[in-house]
């Protein structure tokens, strides 16, 4: 094999476990949401487009800072999942990676202006504050409602005249991030006990936590339903039904499957169609 070959399968390789590590799934889910709700605000195509790199590259670094981070922990408690736990990349290239994007949504973030930029900076320090030990304090939680409350009023100060949300707007969006949060750690509590992690979840056990999980996501899409001035009888017993049905179905995944992901991704999708029912409630 000659030495090009081998260099191009390193770089697959390590592209791959980059892929991997930078927790793709939330990281497009977030991204996806951030595009569609400043779409929904009166923002052009090429500032959506920015809106959406600068978001992605916030994304991208929250979730590869996270496995940096974690890479001892994850590899102490068998986390096959992650690539720097199992050495598939190497931790030095995961860090170098969530500085880079780090940098890279600084600058791509204040192209949309001061007020926009800093608000989602700080959206993305929300993260980085979560990774670096909130997540092993009681406040863990509160790193989410702020990540995800921050994050709306951004997307929303990026449309001309820099406006700002409608109050429920930020409200539902914490509420969505705090339900995910609890959603997303569940499966994890044993391993998260064994090396010393005791978020909120964690203190409040599964049981509790699930419960929890429920009434932060049929919250958001109650708030939904009902706070939009001007939303039809229609839109809101659609909105305030659907999402009390899903909330319910999530609740019921936990409970039978406390180890699997399932949760996480029924919340994911239920933040999606809630940004679809807003944009349609709200047009």
């Amino acid at each position: 094999m000659s030495g090009t070959a081998v260099h191009l399968g390193r770089s697959s390789r390590l592209l791959r476990g980059l892929a991997q590590a930078c927790h793709p799934l939330p990281s497009l889910a977030v991204t996806a949401v951030a595009v569609l709700l400043g779409s929904g605000s009166g923002l052009d195509g090429p500032r959506t487009v920015l809106l959406g790199a600068a978001v992605l590259t916030g994304q991208l670094s929250i979730g590869w800072s996270n496995d940096w981070i974690d890479a001892a922990r994850d590899r102490a408690t068998g986390r096959a999942d992650k690539p720097a736990a199992t050495g598939s990349v190497p931790v030095r290239a995961v860090a170098v990676a969530a500085v880079a994007a780090s940098a890279a949504t600084v600058v791509l973030s204040l192209l949309l202006g001061w007020f926009a930029g800093i608000t989602l900076i700080l959206s993305v320090a929300g993260g980085w504050a979560y990774n670096l030990g909130l997540k092993a304090t009681v406040l863990s939680g509160a790193a989410y409602l702020f990540t995800f409350a921050a994050l709306p009023i951004g997307v929303y100060a990026a449309a001309p005249g820099e406006p700002w949300p409608p109050w429920w707007v930020p409200v539902v969006s914490a509420l969505l991030g705090f339900g995910a949060h609890f959603a997303n750690v569940l499966p994890d509590l044993r391993a998260d006990a064994e090396t010393g992690v005791r978020g909120l979840p964690h203190r409040l056990g599964p049981r509790a936590g699930v419960i929890v999980m429920a009434v932060a996501l049929a919250t958001a899409s109650a708030v939904l339903g009902l706070a939009p001035a001007g939303a039809s009888a229609l839109y809101s017993a659609v909105v305030v039904t659907a999402g009390i049905a899903l909330a319910a179905a999530t609740t019921v995944v936990a409970i039978r499957a406390p180890h699997s992901t399932i949760a996480f991704r029924l919340t994911v999708a239920i933040a999606l169609l809630d940004v679809v029912l807003l944009i349609t409630g709200t047009a």
